[in-house]
């Protein structure tokens, strides 16, 4: 069986976790790197060699499903697009508010050029849009509620290292204890953004960077901290390094509601991991498996992960995944 050639293109946290995850995903074979930097000085886990981003078109005929591992914050809004239209692509776009905006750019280009593009893949969105919709679907009338932690966001880390006068940064999403206990207890109340999180940031400035502003900026900065409490704690390189270097995460969603029996239901999925990154990783080589099969069958445009059969992200055939799952 020929395997699925994948090439990452960025190479930070989650494009590490990809070039590991392909070990423990045999179908696929990893191509090449492509970054932004100077490739010399790249230096790769698996040996795979690193291209110039700039020459990513010369790669068109040998990569089957392109990973795009940058961010959302000023990455992905343009990448995305604009490889789109050359390769089959899967990303982890993951502002919220920008998806729909974000899913019409990326669809004209796929379309257009007839490819694949599976946008907004990970844990939220992703797995947990998927359970949202699955226990809406089944519990109608209801309330769902996502919580995020305590653990560290890639997207909002990424987010801090934008700021001007920011030279490295990590960003802890903390749940609300007292509130989420009482939606795991049944409550059916809606939530703001503020009284379920929190936000904590630990942010190395530049010397002689006015760090009045940057908290200023930060607290200010929307989609990502205006509507969250949000505390910026100024610390020194070396304390990043050695006191901020786990990715750890968690989360949880919770539907709560009635049935036409009137009587109260409720449902909680939960996941706990080591490495966000790594977790972020493993999901997106499901859905790049799957983004082949709909090359395959010609089913061209920008999908989510709403829109997917879920035999079409396992490795296994549909006799064995009924067999070992149904």
């Amino acid at each position: 069986m020929d395997k699925i050639r994948v090439g990452i293109y960025g190479y930070g946290n989650i494009a590490k976790g990809v070039e590991k995850a392909i070990a423990r995903n045999r179908d696929f074979s990893l191509e090449a790197v492509f970054t932004r930097r100077d490739p010399s000085k790249v230096r790769t886990a698996s040996g795979v060699k690193v291209i110039p981003a700039d020459k990513v078109l010369d790669y068109t005929d040998k990569i089957d499903v392109m990973l795009l591992c940058g961010g959302s914050a000023t990455d992905l809004p343009i990448q995305g697009p604009e490889l789109a239209g050359h390769f089959n692509t899967v990303d982890t776009f993951d502002t919220h508010a920008k998806i729909p905006e974000y899913l019409d750019a990326v669809n004209k280009q796929a379309e257009l050029n007839k490819k694949v593009a599976v946008i907004s893949v990970g844990w939220d969105p992703g797995l947990f849009s998927m359970m949202k919709a699955l226990f809406a679907s089944l519990l109608p009338d209801g309330t769902s509620q996502p919580f995020w932690g305590p653990g560290v966001s890639q997207g909002h880390s990424d987010a801090l290292r934008h700021v001007k006068g920011v030279k490295g940064a990590i960003q802890y999403t903390v749940p609300i204890e007292k509130v989420m206990n009482e939606v795991r207890n049944g409550s059916t109340k809606e939530y703001t953004a503020r009284q379920k999180h929190k936000r904590v940031c630990y942010v190395v400035a530049e010397e002689g960077a006015d760090k009045n502003r940057i908290e200023k900026e930060i607290k200010e900065m929307p989609y990502y901290f205006s509507d969250y409490d949000v505390e910026v704690h100024f610390i020194s390189s070396a304390e990043l390094e050695k006191e901020h270097s786990g990715m750890a995460h968690e989360g949880h969603v919770f539907r709560n509601g009635e049935t036409g029996d009137a009587e109260n239901y409720s449902m909680e999925f939960s996941m706990r991991f080591d490495s966000n990154p790594a977790f972020t990783a493993s999901i997106m080589m499901a859905f790049a498996r799957a983004a082949f099969r709909l090359y395959k069958e010609n089913s061209f445009g920008a999908k989510t992960v709403l829109d997917i059969p879920l035999s079409y992200l396992s490795g296994k055939g549909r006799k064995e995944l009924i067999k070992e799952m149904l």
